[in-house]
C-alpha cells in the first residue's frame, strides 16, 4: 500500500508523463501541496524530493520547482508499456531483491508510468506473479528431442526446472502444487513426464497415477528450490558464504552434540561433509527416482 506522499508524487508524475506539465512548467509548491492535500509540510517536501530523485523536476532560481528538461514524454513520444514490459520489469526487481522488494509502485516507477496504469495490463499482484512464473518456464525450454526413457526424461525436466529456480530464486515460492496456475509455457514440462510414464515397457498406468508421478517430481524440485532465495539473502545480510557460516557454527554444534546421548550426530559434526543445496538436489532426485524404479518394476540405480 502506497503512502500519502507516494500517492501525491504519482499524481504529479502522471501529469508530467502525459504532457499536461511540460518542461519548464512550474509544479505544485510545497505550500500548494499542503493546501490541496491537507498534509504536513514535511510530507509535501518528500513529494518534491521523490520527483527530484526521479529526474522529473529541478529547482530554478526565481521561479521555483519546475519540470526538468526532457522529463515530459507526452503520449506520442514514449511508447506505452505492454504486458511483457511489465513482467520483465517485475522479474528484474524480484531477481535482484526478492519478492519482498516487489510492489506495483516500484514497477511503475521503473517503467516511468503512474502506478494505477499497471492495472491496464494485469489485474493485480497474483496475476503478475503467475505471468512472471510462466516467463520463467518460457526461458527454460526442454531440449528437443527429449531423451528416451522415463528416468532420463525425469532427470532432464527436474534439472531444467532447478536451473531456472537458481536463475530466478523467487520462482519456487510462487509455484503452487495444490492450486496450480495456468502456465502455457509450463505445459510442455507436464506433457513430457506424463508421456514418459505412459511409455514404461510392460506396464500401463492410468492418468491419475501418471499425474501423481509427474507432480511429485515437480514438488521435489520446488521443495529444495524454496531454500535458494533465503540462502542468497542470508549471504547478503551476513556477508558470509554458506561455508564460512558453517565454519563459524561448528563449535556451537559440537558443544551440544553430547556423544553419549547423540553419538551419530556427534560423529556428523566432527566430519567434513559437503552438504549444499546442489548436493541435496542431486542426492534427493536420485533417491526419488530409485523409488520410482521400484514402483515401476525396475531395478534402482547404484547409490
Amino acid at each position: 500500500m502506497s503512502t500519502t506522499y507516494e500517492r501525491i508524487a504519482d499524481e504529479i508524475r502522471a501529469r508530467i508523463r502525459s504532457g499536461e506539465l511540460s518542461a519548464g512548467d512550474p509544479v505544485p509548491s510545497t505550500r500548494r501541496i499542503v493546501a490541496e492535500h491537507g498534509v504536513a509540510m514535511a510530507t509535501a517536501s518528500r513529494v518534491l524530493d521523490a520527483l527530484r530523485r526521479d529526474g522529473l523536476v529541478e529547482a530554478r532560481r526565481g521561479v521555483g520547482t519546475v519540470v526538468a528538461a526532457g522529463a515530459g514524454t507526452g503520449p506520442a513520444s514514449r511508447p506505452a508499456p505492454v504486458v511483457d514490459d511489465v513482467v520483465r520489469a517485475a522479474m528484474t526487481v524480484a531477481d535482484a531483491e526478492g519478492l519482498g522488494g516487489l510492489s506495483m509502485r516500484r514497477i511503475a516507477t521503473d517503467l516511468g508510468i503512474p502506478t494505477m496504469s499497471l492495472y491496464q495490463h494485469v489485474r493485480g499482484r497474483e496475476e503478475l506473479l503467475t505471468r512472471m512464473l510462466d516467463a520463467v518456464y518460457a526461458s527454460a525450454p526442454l531440449p528437443d528431442p527429449l531423451p528416451d526413457g522415463w528416468r532420463a526424461r525425469a532427470e532432464v525436466c527436474a534439472r531444467t526446472m532447478w536451473d531456472a529456480f537458481q536463475r530466478h530464486p523467487w520462482a519456487a515460492h510462487v509455484m503452487s502444487m495444490t492450486r496450480p496456475q495456468v502456465l502455457p509455457h509450463g505445459v510442455p514440462h507436464t506433457e513430457a513426464l506424463l508421456a514418459a510414464f505412459d511409455g514404461v515397457p510392460g506396464r500401463t498406468f492410468d492418468v491419475d497415477t501418471r499425474m501423481h508421478l509427474t507432480v511429485s517430481v515437480f514438488q521435489f524440485v520446488r521443495g529444495v528450490g524454496v531454500s535458494i532465495e533465503p540462502a542468497l539473502l542470508a549471504r547478503q545480510d551476513t556477508g558470509m558464504t554458506d561455508e564460512e557460516w558453517m565454519d563459524q557454527s561448528v563449535p556451537g554444534l559440537r558443544a551440544v552434540a553430547d556423544p553419549r546421548r547423540y553419538p551419530h550426530f556427534a560423529v556428523a559434526t566432527s566430519t567434513d561433509i559437503d552438504l549444499t543445496l546442489d548436493s541435496l538436489f542431486e542426492f534427493g532426485l536420485a533417491r526419488l527416482l530409485d523409488g520410482y524404479a521400484v514402483f515401476l518394476g525396475e531395478t534402482p540405480s547404484a547409490p
